[in-house]
Parts: structure tokens; C-alpha cells; sequence
């Protein structure tokens, strides 16, 4: 309808006025650090020829996660009706983790990692160092996020979009084919700081082939998983949505066990720690637990609401245990938020 076609059209422009002022914000900051700023064009200078080089193997190894999601659409196609849109709403929660935490994350990284300088052990123990450090910042945030996904999915999909024509139905298919997503989420957001410590010892090439190999397996599993395997265990060809999605999340740990065997052998060993990831997995299983107890008291509600009553408790339940644990990432959190909190509150916390 026209009225549809309206609103699809002002959400496009949305975005385009939303990506101008993303950029427009940071001028008064970066404009002043630029002094005598000259534009020009020119291929003669190093630095120009180097990016020119790399633009391409950067692009598809940082991009992988969005051309991987490209590629899942496509041969949603093939499927019937609602597959596409299914996979569609299943990535935009999906991908919303690799982008706060896993992209932030190994951004924020990156000149750092690149400037270090020393000899080639001293740097490779810092960028050891710096990784580590990373991959615990984002596990912290991403591991509830899988399990948020996996275990209380109904609830995300459905407060966030279940109203207007979007049913019960609708949402216990979404959370189907979120849940194989979710399965590679954390190789996502890891394989994403894997990437950034691969340009910091200026290589672009092992990423790049890394993803490419990654792609092209991931279409290939799709395309078995989605057209066959519904088939081969005869059952509706609709399903095959979950498994475009969960080719995509295999196929993504897949590219994080070569990103981190092969920077073993140049910066040793890397990896987020048994003793810290059971931490943050007993905290995250205890965590599903309480909030399905809540899910199964609460009864049927309007789904707003019923994500406010389960999730809420999810959150607080992870972030106390986590606390109680001693994860160090959690008490860096607590300390940016000390002064707002009483002083009894305060004193409890340290």
C-alpha cells in the first residue's frame, strides 16, 4: 500500500540523516587535532598505497559478520514465505552484540595494539596482554547475550516486536532461528578482536582469507542445512531458516579456531580462561534459571511486560553473581557508578 511504501521511504531517509549526524558529531573534536588540513587527491604517497592495499582485505574480514548475513538472506530466499523476514528480525538482535561489544571492543583496541613498540617478544607479550584483556571485556557481555538468546528468546523476540500482525506464532519462530545464531555469537564478537591484532602486527592478509574461507563454507552449509536437511528429516521447509542460522554460527567458530591457532605462533598463547568463563557461565545458567522460574510464575502476559518481569531478574541475577564471583570486569562497572550510589551502598561494594 502507499502508506506503506510512505513509511518504508522516511525510515530510509531516517537512516541517512541518522549516518550523517553519527559523523557530523565528531568534527568539533577531530577538526581541531587536524590543524592544516589539505585535501587532495594523490596515489604517490606510501601511506595512500598502503590503504588502497589493504582496503579490500580489511573490508571483507571486518565485514564478514554483514556479508555472511547478505549471503544467509539470499538463499532465504529460496525457502517460502517468511523466511527472509524471519532471518531478517533474528539478525537485528543478533547482530546488535557483535556491534556494541565485539566491533566497540576491537576498535577501541586497535591503535593501541598498533603503537606499541620494544622488541618482537616484548610486543608480542603486550598484544598477548591486550587480547586477553579484551576477550574478557566482551565475554562478560556476551556470553549473557548467547544465553539470553538461546534460553529466554521468546521473551526478547516478543517484547520487542510482538504487536500489530506479529503473533505468538511468529515469535517462537524468530527465537527458533535466533537461537542457531547465537550459537557462533561469541566467535563473532571474539573472531572480531582476533582480526584487530592482526592488523596491529600489520598483516591483513591471514583475516582476509580466514573470512573468505569462512563465507564460502557458510553458503555452503546453508544451502544443505536450508534446502536438505528439512528433506532428509521431513519437516516443513520453513525450518530450513534455522539452519541457514546455524551454519552461519558453526562456520563462525570455524574462522575464530584459525584466527587463534594461527596467532598462537606469533604472540603465544590467547583465550578468555577456564576459571573466568566458568565464571561467567555459572553466573549466566543460574541467571536463565531464576528468570524461567519468573517466566513460569508470571504466566501468559502481554509481552512487554513479560519481558520486563523475566529479563529484568536475568540481568540482576548475572550481574550479582558475577559480583560475588570477584569477575574483575563487573567491579570496573560498579566503580564508574560509585558516586551516584549512597554511602552505605558504597561501603558494602568495597
Amino acid at each position: 500500500s502507499s502508506k506503506v511504501e510512505d513509511l518504508a521511504i522516511k525510515v530510509a531517509w531516517a537512516l541517512v540523516l541518522g549516518s550523517a549526524l553519527q559523523f557530523a558529531i565528531q568534527l568539533p573534536v577531530v577538526l581541531p587535532l587536524l590543524k592544516r588540513l589539505q585535501l587532495g587527491i594523490s596515489f604517490q604517497l606510501e601511506s595512500v598505497k598502503e590503504v588502497v592495499k589493504n582496503f579490500l582485505p580489511v573490508l571483507v574480514a571486518r565485514g564478514v559478520v554483514q556479508i555472511s548475513g547478505y549471503t544467509d538472506n539470499l538463499i532465504a530466499t529460496l525457502l517460502p514465505t517468511g523466511a527472509v523476514s524471519s532471518i531478517t528480525y533474528a539478525q537485528i538482535l543478533y547482530t546488535l552484540p557483535v556491534s556494541l561489544f565485539g566491533m566497540s571492543v576491537s576498535a577501541a583496541e586497535l591503535p593501541a595494539m598498533s603503537s606499541l613498540t620494544g622488541s618482537t617478544e616484548d610486543i608480542a607479550k603486550a598484544l598477548q596482554k591486550k587480547l586477553n584483556d579484551g576477550l574478557q571485556q566482551i565475554a562478560f557481555y556476551v556470553i549473557p547475550s548467547a544465553v539470553a538468546f538461546l534460553a529466554l528468546g521468546d521473551i526478547v523476540v516478543g517484547a520487542i516486536y510482538q504487536t500489530g500482525r506479529f503473533s505468538s506464532d511468529d515469535t517462537r519462530y524468530v527465537w527458533a532461528v535466533l537461537a542457531g545464531f547465537a550459537v557462533g555469537l561469541l566467535a563473532a564478537t571474539f573472531g572480531r578482536l582476533y582480526s584487530s591484532t592482526f592488523y596491529a602486527l600489520h598483516d591483513t592478509q591471514t583475516p582476509f582469507r580466514f573470512a573468505v574461507l569462512r563465507i564460502t563454507l557458510s553458503i555452503l552449509l546453508s544451502y544443505i542445512f536450508a534446502l536438505k536437511v528439512p528433506l532428509w528429516l521431513n519437516i516443513e521447509a520453513s525450518w530450513g531458516t534455522v539452519g541457514i542460522a546455524l551454519s552461519s554460527g558453526l562456520t563462525g567458530w570455524l574462522e575464530l579456531f584459525l584466527l587463534r591457532k594461527a596467532l598462537a605462533k606469533r604472540i603465544g598463547h590467547t583465550g578468555l580462561g577456564v576459571a573466568l568463563g566458568a565464571k561467567l557461565w555459572l553466573s549466566t545458567i543460574i541467571g536463565s534459571a531464576i528468570s524461567w522460574g519468573v517466566k513460569l510464575l508470571v504466566g501468559k502476559q502481554p509481552p512487554v511486560i513479560m519481558g520486563i518481569a523475566v529479563l529484568a531478574p536475568y540481568g540482576m541475577a548475572y550481574f550479582a553473581l558475577t559480583w560475588l564471583l570477584g569477575v574483575a570486569e563487573i567491579r570496573r562497572l560498579t566503580k564508574r557508578f560509585e558516586r551516584f550510589l549512597p554511602a552505605k551502598i558504597k561501603r558494602y561494594l568495597t
